[in-house]
């Protein structure tokens, strides 16, 4: 393991082994604050990720973890219907929610209405209200600063052009302080409609996990190493921190310039 002021990095072999570790690490977190609190907020993204979880629906995590105390959200979505193949909500509930024995009502998602009528402005407007209204029914408890939520563990990914979220280089989102989730009309990475969270709000969780793994692109190795030797912030990924641990996992390809 190596370390900057504010990162922590492993690098593995494989996306066998990342996901070993990924769960690991997850279900470290669950235990931990099912245990202090009696709840655990989880963060989701789109892309690999819900791929690379999937050592939790084994053995021995599967039938250890206490489900129905998670309540689950998204850092971004693409704003389209729940059955569109480009939803984060079709392929997290696909690939893994469907899964495990979460109470639906802790699934918190981006409104399907306004999704399925492509509205980026609105839905982002009713998941920030959600999250308001989280923090009101205590479910979701605000940073020392009192002006974002604080989740427990954010599971991340980055673009091969160092973007996460939907915060990419160059798009003024990235600068969003006096709101907890926006929106964007201009992605350059279809679909151009998507909702976000903002960075304060991404840098106030406790715990992220920042996983970048199967990008076998000379930019994505390029961006990594953007981030780790020159900390070059046109890269939103650079700006991610923690208020307990920032840890990025890597596999050895995207790694190949460190």
């Amino acid at each position: 393991m190596a370390e900057t002021t504010q990162r922590k990095w492993h690098v593995f072999p494989s996306k066998d082994e990342l996901s070993v570790a990924m769960a690991k690490y997850t279900a470290h977190l669950s235990e931990k604050f099912c245990k202090e609190k009696g709840i655990f907020t989880v963060v989701l993204s789109g892309g690999g990720l819900i791929d690379w979880l999937c050592k939790l629906l084994e053995a021995p995590y599967k039938d250890s973890i206490e489900w129905s105390k998670w309540h689950v959200f998204w850092v971004d979505e693409r704003v389209c219907s729940y059955e569109d193949p480009d939803s984060n909500y079709k392929l997290a509930m696909d690939g893994f929610l469907s899964k495990v024995g979460i109470p639906n009502e802790n699934i918190h998602a981006i409104d399907k209405h306004y999704a399925a009528d492509g509205d980026a402005e609105h839905c982002a407007a009713l998941y920030e209200e959600c999250l308001r209204n989280l923090v009101k029914e205590k479910i979701l408890p605000l940073c020392p600063s009192g002006k974002y939520p604080q989740f427990d563990l954010q599971l991340l990914g980055m673009g091969p052009d160092g973007h996460m979220a939907s915060l990419f280089p160059g798009h003024p989102q990235i600068n969003v302080k006096d709101k907890w989730v926006t929106h964007i009309t201009d992605s350059p990475k279809l679909p151009p409609k998507r909702i976000t969270f903002t960075l304060p709000v991404i840098n106030s969780a406790l715990y992220n996990l920042m996983a970048v793994c199967d990008d076998h692109t000379e930019q994505c190795q390029r961006s990594i190493a953007e981030i780790f030797k020159h900390n070059n912030l046109a890269l939103p990924s650079a700006h991610l921190t923690a208020r307990v641990e920032t840890m990025w996992y890597l596999d050895k390809e995207v790694a190949s310039l460190l």
